[in-house]
């Protein structure tokens, strides 16, 4: 293999994304100069999330051909456009594995095994996190990557690719060492393993969840609030349909079918649904993924999506991605409502309502992360609030609503 290339942040960028595209939309790569633009753009997949000109994307490009790590070539069929081929894959030598790895690598920075595996599944399957560990020894011999030192509350060290300083992440520049958590405790064994462990705790407790929080919503007078701004902004003259992801028994759902809303709930667990649709009737649940919605069959998008406490079992690094599996179906001017556990902690349960329960880890986010977050998936006039415990009710968390709106 020849001497590592130096590469800077946005050359980095440029071939991490044309290495990602080539495997993921193969039918349009080598990508035009505006969709290379877009695929350094776009605000998902990517840390930090960039804002380049083409003639900036052009510029790096020729750069990079000048150096033999892309290639500018002619359209095959059709108008005569000039595309955009990397080359990079080639220099290195680099097998699918480590291909998978270091596109990733390029484009969010240093990450842990596991954040790597769930990042690289559309790009190379690897069976376990140990896989991953033994293909990043391989690229450590190689001289590709190196392994970080581990910080104060990181569960796994993270891996860095050594082809050049890697641009410090959105919210980086405040971030105190000396309070870091790790976030990625949930993908410890893998997101297939943990959505297991979700649909068989909730479903062990189904039952009891929806009797022990069924009037919840008559002592949290803000988020009645809040849900009557999303009932009106849903059935005023521009209404739609409204879907809550990860419904649980179906209480918020409810609320605003009987508000007037085309409501409905999706949730991972059967058992939930099954109580939602004895608690609701006359209202839609259905069993689904948040992370795989789709548009309404009665319209051309969503008028709001609720993530509400739906996203407390993922991980850090998956949060964009859920995002922007959410943001997608929305109608123009559709919001999103996201409501999570605020602070810096991941509490692992393992017995619930007096029952034994497989372990389950809640994690609680960054207020200032998940609002950038909401951001960097293309939302605007995005708002928020940040709440304290209630006490009287038994919570012990500071809770965080943000809404945004699809332009």
């Amino acid at each position: 293999m020849t001497d590592l290339p130096v590469l800077d942040a946005e050359e980095q960028r440029v071939l991490g994304a044309l290495l990602e595209k080539q495997r993921t939309v193969p039918a349009s790569y080598p990508l035009t100069l505006g969709a290379l633009r877009t695929a350094c753009n776009q605000t998902s997949s990517r840390d930090p999330v960039a804002d380049y000109d083409e003639q900036t994307v052009e510029q790096v490009a020729r750069r990079l051909k000048d150096r033999g790590l892309l290639r500018i070539v002619w359209s095959a069929t059709g108008r005569r456009t000039l595309k955009y081929h990397q080359a990079l894959a080639e220099v290195l030598e680099l097998e699918e594995d480590e291909r998978a790895l270091l596109t990733v690598l390029l484009l969010r920075g240093p990450q842990a095994p596991g954040e790597l595996r769930t990042r690289t599944e559309r790009l190379h399957e690897f069976a376990d996190r140990a896989e991953v560990e033994a293909c990043l020894a391989r690229m450590a011999e190689r001289g590709l990557v190196v392994q970080q030192p581990r910080q104060a509350g990181q569960h796994d060290p993270r891996w860095a690719h050594l082809l050049g300083d890697a641009p410090a992440p959105v919210g980086a520049a405040v971030a105190d060492p000396a309070s870091a958590v790790d976030r990625e405790t949930p993908l410890a064994d893998g997101a297939a393993a943990r959505d297991d462990r979700v649909r068989a705790t909730y479903g062990a407790v189904a039952a009891t969840y929806a009797e022990r929080f069924a009037d919840e919503l008559d002592g949290q007078p803000f988020e009645r609030w809040l849900l009557d701004r999303v009932a009106a902004h849903a059935t005023g003259a521009d209404g739609g349909p409204v879907v809550e992801v990860g419904c649980g028994p179906g209480r918020v759902t409810a609320y605003l079918a009987a508000a007037g809303v085309d409501a409905r709930g999706l949730d991972l667990t059967p058992e939930m649904v099954e109580q939602a649709r004895a608690l609701h009737p006359g209202v839609r649940y259905d069993v689904g993924d948040l992370r795989r919605l789709m548009r309404p069959e009665n319209a051309t998008g969503w008028r709001a999506v609720l993530a509400w406490y739906s996203l407390i079992h993922l991980a850090e690094s998956e949060l964009p991605d859920a995002l922007a599996a959410l943001v997608r179906p929305l109608d123009t001017d559709g919001w999103l409502v996201v409501a999570v556990q605020a602070g810096a902690g991941v509490r692992r349960m393992t017995s619930w309502f007096d029952a034994e329960v497989p372990p389950l880890d809640f994690v609680q986010h960054d207020p200032a992360a998940v609002v950038a977050l909401v951001e960097a998936a293309g939302l605007v006039d995005v708002e928020w609030y940040h709440r304290g415990p209630l006490t009287a009710r038994g919570e012990t968390t500071s809770r965080l609503y943000v809404v945004g709106r699809k332009a």
